[in-house]
């Protein structure tokens, strides 16, 4: 028999809460079983005037709508507040009853702009602090990659002109080279993932995840064109000082293989499980790597015995150049040498002997170093692309290196909380706290006592 439905017929009163219409396994009601930002007051309280002013917007309701919108993928305000007004769970998890009036969608873009990029770091900062309660961050395996962000400018923005008047404009030294910059967002730097893709204006998002349960414990946004390996002891450093354990892995792929990074981690007696670039063979010239380097006289010698000596500095290491007399006479000055140059110069990086020595260890790897580096290969690949395919960090929603900051900060919390909702030990934890109880209220302790302190629970971000 085939039923039907009134369909236009309109309830005035709805017996019940708003939680139980939403699913228990839903993400809202599995992120707010773990979430507590009853902290955010008291670290906000010097961005609100305390006896002067209209009532602003609940801090935690401001950011639990953020953090709602990002947990199903919308990154846009006007839409998140259009889903919020049809959208239970999100209404429920962010402390609006039905009937409520939301705020307007430009609320949240002055919020963060009163709040600032380094409050919403400490947001992520506390999730970090949450996962490492509840024993999900061991921080003993680090895996670190990067990836870009598609700035938020169209290609009619490019302009190819002098980079001294933006970069000193911003105080940015420059060399006075020519590049691409972007009119509309001139933080954004031009960068590509693939020689076969043109450079676009972007920005990096520097991501160390611990290997345990995959929590992002650093993230740094920066420029586009700024080199990942300039930035990996820097986060290590924060990791440590955050976690207060020590690193003794760390994973990245070939875009860290630099001969500082190498000689950072063994100065740090850390492991680098970092492939090192081979070296491309020149049809031009004797290469590089044929000349014997000697770190402790800090010379070169170059296949015939002549030694080269430091002449200049350049930004990442030392240029050594031969006598032109030894040059003039060298049997192999027609493979060595143009017929222009007079004597051969090679440029020797900083920490080169702790490169040579990766390029050695390379082939000898072991099985537990070949497992780390397919770990890393899920784990911070597969963290990108997490934020980029569920959370709409493929491209930046503002322009501005702050703007995109914050988006990044809250991308990385919203994972955290999904992680930490996930994670078997809260559960094992609510269930012995309510075992602990029934036994305390039955036999030990007296009923008023329970009934005072029946409503505590864990405080899991503090």
């Amino acid at each position: 028999m085939i039923g039907s439905q009134e369909r236009w017929q309109e309830d005035l009163f709805v017996a019940g809460s708003l939680r139980d219409l939403i699913p228990k396994d839903h993400i809202l009601r599995r992120v707010d079983r773990v979430l507590d930002l009853s902290w955010l007051r008291d670290e906000l309280r010097d961005c609100y005037c305390e006896d002067n002013g209209r009532p602003g917007i609940d801090p935690e309701a401001a950011l639990r709508l953020m953090l709602a919108g990002l947990f199903h993928g919308i990154t846009h305000d006007r839409k998140l507040m259009r889903e919020a007004q049809v959208n239970l769970a999100i209404r429920w998890f962010a402390g609006f009853p039905v009937n409520a009036r939301l705020p307007n969608h430009s609320s949240l873009t002055r919020i963060r702009q009163r709040w600032g990029e380094e409050r919403f770091r400490r947001i992520f900062q506390r999730t970090v602090q949450a996962c490492l309660k509840a024993k999900l961050v061991n921080a003993e395996t680090v895996h670190i990659d990067a990836t870009l962000i598609r700035a938020n400018v169209s290609y009619e923005s490019y302009a190819q002109g002098h980079a001294g008047r933006v970069l000193g404009a911003n105080e940015i030294p420059t060399s006075g080279e020519k590049r691409k910059v972007s009119r509309t967002d001139p933080d954004a730097g031009f960068a590509t993932s693939s020689r076969k893709n043109g450079s676009e204006p972007s920005y990096k998002q520097h991501t160390a995840i611990d290997d345990s349960h995959g929590v992002i414990v650093d993230v740094l946004p920066t420029r586009g064109d700024v080199n990942e390996g300039n930035e990996l002891v820097a986060q290590i450093q924060r990791i440590e000082t955050a976690t207060g354990k020590s690193v003794k892995q760390v994973t990245a792929d070939a875009g860290y293989a630099h001969g500082k990074v190498y000689a950072a981690m063994e100065g740090r007696q850390i492991t680098a499980v970092i492939p090192p670039r081979p070296m491309l063979p020149t049809r031009t010239a004797i290469p590089v790597q044929r000349f014997k380097y000697d770190d402790r006289a800090q010379l070169v010698r170059c296949p015939r015995g002549r030694v080269l000596r430091r002449s200049s500095r350049v930004d990442h290491g030392w240029v050594y150049k031969s006598r032109t007399s030894d040059c003039r006479r060298c049997p192999l000055r027609e493979s060595c040498l143009s017929p222009s140059v007079g004597r051969r110069a090679v440029c020797i990086s900083d920490g080169y002997a702790a490169l040579l020595r990766a390029r050695r260890l390379r082939p000898n790897w072991q099985q537990q170093h070949h497992t780390l580096y397919k770990r890393h290969r899920w784990r911070a690949e597969g963290a990108h692309s997490e934020a980029k395919g569920q959370h709409g960090l493929g491209r930046a929603i503002r322009r501005g290196l702050w703007n995109v900051a914050v988006q990044v900060y809250l991308t990385a919390a919203a994972m955290n909380l999904k992680r930490l909702a996930a994670s078997p030990y809260w559960p094992k934890f609510v269930s012995a706290l309510r075992a602990m109880t029934s036994v305390l209220r039955d036999h030990w302790l007296p009923a008023a006592f329970f009934f005072e302190h029946r409503a505590m629970a864990p405080a899991c971000i503090c």
